[in-house]
């Protein structure tokens, strides 16, 4: 194979993915003392960054740094591999990053989180692409001023359109809004693995609708706030029942969702009693998280030679480092073994 060829792209990403911590041994992992973690977690392929962060963090601090420098570098290191129309298509889903990005500045400035804890935990500094983040945090002085130091971004327009007094979670809104907005007006065409990331994109959307929705029902919430949360480019529910679902609570959810034909309505119910006996969206999340993966792969496993194989390994690198985030942070709370595992596997 070429270096640089679709095959061999493809194929460097289906052996990474292969090579990422599987259930059983998440489990392992999960069954350690938290003083083990750390070396079960550089056994996982993160002794570099483990060994790196060392001198500055120890215990659950160390094990977050060394996940989040590791990510980051891997990314950068998968997406250099691609060009042409591979390229086109991953950056379709990678884009999201640098929108995850502007979220966490806008927490930080809020939540008046220290730049240093920043700098080290969730925006490592030692990557230079994060340099202009970490600027901002430094020279805003509240949630506005960060909102204007992002304007040249490329959805710098949509966040200064919203109102000034607008709370965190109306620039959160609009930023996802602005991501699959831009994302699917650039998935043009008919081709296989085109419609594929398309359909990928779609269910993405309507799962974040559909926790909204249900989160908002169990506030009481209804109306224009709630619709506005919503984001439009879901097939399960299209944009023209958004009123519709928005002022009927959960029934109304429900009834949407019933005649789709590629929905286990009866999964999706049983998850929901189980939320509502946890007092807990997490069963929701939980299966609405599976249903994506099964997304990934079989869009993977039918297109295995092309752009999909690629999205499909940083999919499931992103969830491995947000697996071991929870276990760590889990395990260093305290919490028993049953519970953690319920949130990750």
């Amino acid at each position: 194979m070429r270096f640089g060829s679709t095959p061999y792209i493809a194929s460097r990403a289906k052996s990474r993915r292969k090579a990422l911590a599987d259930r059983a041994r998440l489990r392992q992992l999960i069954n350690h003392a938290p003083d083990q973690l750390t070396v079960a977690v550089a056994d996982l392929g993160y002794r570099s960054e483990i060994d790196r962060y060392a001198a500055t963090y120890d215990g659950g601090d160390l094990i977050e740094a060394a996940l989040t420098d590791n990510l980051e570098h891997e990314l950068d290191n998968i997406t250099k591999l691609c060009s042409g129309k591979v390229a086109r298509i991953v950056s379709v889903y990678t884009n999201r990053f640098e929108y995850h990005n502007a979220k966490a500045v806008l927490r930080a400035v809020v939540n008046e989180v220290d730049l240093e804890r920043v700098a080290h935990d969730i925006l490592p500094d030692i990557n230079d692409i994060n340099t202009p983040w970490l600027q901002i945090i430094e020279r805003a002085d509240d949630l506005r001023s960060a909102v204007v130091l992002m304007r040249r971004k490329p959805f710098g327009p949509a966040l200064n359109a919203l109102p000034e007094d607008s709370p965190l979670a109306a620039y959160e809104d609009a930023l996802d809004r602005h991501y699959f907005a831009d994302a699917l007006s650039s998935l043009s065409g008919t081709q296989a693995d085109v419609r594929m990331l398309r359909g990928l994109l779609a269910a993405e959307i309507d799962h974040r609708n559909i926790v909204n929705l249900l989160e908002a029902a169990a506030m009481g919430l209804e109306g224009k706030d709630v619709t506005e949360a919503l984001i439009p480019g879901g097939r399960l529910i299209p944009k023209r029942v958004f009123s519709v679902v928005s002022n009927g609570g959960r029934a109304s959810l429900l009834e949407v969702l019933r005649p789709a034909s590629r929905f286990d309505m009866a999964a999706f119910e049983a998850s929901i009693e189980a939320a509502d006996a946890a007092m807990s969206l997490d069963p929701v999340i939980t299966w609405l998280a599976a249903r994506e993966n099964a997304h990934l792969n079989r869009m993977s496993y039918l297109h295995p030679v092309s752009a999909l194989p690629v999205v499909h390994y940083i999919a499931m690198k992103v969830k491995e480092v947000k697996d071991l985030r929870i276990i760590t942070r889990g395990l260093m709370a305290g919490l028993p073994a049953d519970v953690v595992e319920a949130h990750v596997i």
